[in-house]
């Protein structure tokens, strides 16, 4: 076994070796879901529990019948909150759902818009649901000091966004990012804003932990050659990272020296 394959990194506990999270909306059917994900390589998988099916209605398609809990790790998330009190409750009815499944993605919003993050309310979600003895992985803004204020409050993994969720834009902000990936001692997932491959792999090239992504892969034209595009471009990204690229020069540096040559 390569010293590559034995890399993993550890959310609440439990290690993990496809640094790829994957959500489960905007797929045309459930099959395709299904297809995409298994293309991915993820163990991750992400839940919208306010839009998705996991249990809460009888009458209806349950997800985890096609992404069964014993095969992936069901991350429920909270999207569509824009308040404190509907975020925590989403999450504790997702606990209960599962069986007392205490691993979620916390997001509050603040815009319809720009599906921005509400900080401030944020914070104080992570708090509430951190006391009560959830495992947080928190969506946030690219704010450095954001980031360390949710680790501190003990969030297991804070997951700053690359741009606006859906936009497809990449990562706007490198530096903020590397900031928040410098100073930080829980992992850091870059979540919302890829577009495609390239925008995975500078994510990983930044020393990232890994990248959550949805839209990028539902809305492509073939969503899950997309999935098997960006698994190899996380893995890619993360070998390059841990290579050490080579300095960046302003001028041509020859790559074979004439020193010690005859002419």
């Amino acid at each position: 076994m390569s010293e590559f394959t034995k890399d993993t990194f550890t959310i609440a506990g439990k290690p993990f070796q496809s640094r790829l999270l994957v959500g489960t909306g905007k797929y045309k059917d459930m099959a395709q879901t299904r297809a995409a994900i298994e293309a991915s390589g993820a163990e991750i998988v992400t839940i919208a529990v306010r839009r998705t099916n996991i249990g809460q209605n009888s009458d209806e398609p349950n997800i985890l019948e096609a992404l069964p809990p014993e095969r992936y790790t069901i991350l429920p998330n909270t999207a569509g909150c824009y308040d404190v009190k509907t975020a925590v409750r989403t999450c504790k009815l997702a606990r209960e759902l599962l069986d007392g499944h205490n691993l979620v993605k916390l997001e509050v919003l603040g815009d319809e818009k720009t599906l921005f993050p509400d900080t401030m309310a944020t914070l104080k979600a992570a708090e509430e649901l951190v006391k009560d003895g959830f495992d947080v992985m928190v969506y946030t803004s690219d704010d450095p000091i954001i980031a360390r204020e949710l680790e501190q409050i003990g969030c297991v993994a804070v997951m700053p966004l690359a741009a606006p969720i859906g936009s497809g834009l990449g990562i706007r902000n490198k530096l903020n990012i590397l900031t928040i990936v410098e100073n930080a001692k829980v992992p850091i997932l870059v979540d919302a804003g890829v577009g495609t491959a390239s925008d995975a792999a500078v994510a990983m090239e930044l020393g990232c932990d890994g990248v959550l992504m949805n839209t990028a892969i539902a809305a492509a034209r073939d969503p899950i050659l997309m999935a098997s595009a960006m698994r190899k471009a996380i893995e890619a990204g993360r070998e390059a990272f841990l290579a050490g690229r080579m300095p960046a020069k302003r001028y041509a540096s020859a790559s074979s020296p004439l020193d010690g040559l005859f002419f």
